[in-house]
């Protein structure tokens, strides 16, 4: 199985920019593009808090799980 952020997704539905979700959580841009893109192999479970938080859904909202 491999999990999927679907944070990208997520901010297309809600017309975000990424550089608007980093502002709201206070974090670097560069790293709401890697988890948009799908490039990081590692997050704080804070970050996803906070993303969680900020945009007020659920981590199963946030994280599939995907057959490899």
């Amino acid at each position: 199985m491999k999990i999927k952020v679907r944070l990208q997704e997520i901010l297309d539905e809600r017309g975000i920019s990424q550089r608007q979700l980093a502002l709201m959580v206070n974090m670097r841009p560069g790293t709401i593009n890697a988890l948009c893109r799908g490039t990081t192999d590692r997050i704080y479970i804070s970050t996803l808090e906070d993303i969680c938080r900020a945009l007020n859904i659920h981590i199963h909202e946030l994280i599939d799980m995907e057959e490899a």
